[in-house]
């Protein structure tokens, strides 16, 4: 079968944040009691088996997700895995993005309630864009996507349009939505 006539007939659709992060925060907390025995043995050891777990779920989607616990002791706030401080890097050489910075800069003006925009990470021919809001902050680059503060539903709407239109997110590998619990 040529590799279009597969296509037609089993097309890729894009994956969305808003699923990613689902799946992502189903994984955890079916790993919580493992999670939460590995935090009073070993913080380092919680950390580590926490971001195994979305390297795992990143996998699926040919990206890397990490979760990130900026505040000392937020690692003990096992209720919150997975929906703030996330990292998702999509494609490390990627210095452009795909579609003008400018639509990215006026979408999230449109989708997020009182925000900065700033252009960032200017440098060496690269580009990006920081959304800062009033208990976040969105570090936008054309390799990687990065929260930094609680995601609600205006964040998970933007991360949504962004994994649709600049980073074009899609499954895997066949079967790629069945995890399982470790």
């Amino acid at each position: 079968m040529k590799p279009n006539a597969y296509m037609r007939k089993f097309p890729v659709h894009s994956v969305s944040f808003s699923q990613i992060s689902s799946r992502l925060q189903e994984e955890l907390k079916s790993n919580n009691p493992q999670i939460r025995f590995l935090l009073k043995k070993s913080p380092s050891l919680a950390f580590a088996t926490i971001n195994e777990i979305a390297t795992r779920i990143g996998r699926k989607y040919n990206i890397k997700i990490s979760l990130n616990f900026p505040e000392r002791g937020k690692i003990e706030d096992y209720e919150s895995y997975g929906t703030e401080n996330i990292g998702f890097v999509f494609q490390r050489d990627s210095k452009s993005f795909p579609i003008p910075r400018d639509v990215i800069k006026s979408k999230a003006l449109k989708v997020l309630e009182s925000v900065q925009i700033q252009d960032a990470y200017m440098y060496e021919g690269k580009e990006g864009v920081r959304a800062i809001g009033l208990n976040y902050r969105l570090d936008i680059l054309p390799s990687s996507l990065h929260i930094w503060g609680k995601i609600n539903d205006e964040i998970a709407n933007f991360c949504d349009w962004l994994l649709e239109n600049c980073y074009e997110v899609k499954p895997g590998v066949d079967g790629a939505f069945n995890e399982t619990s470790s």
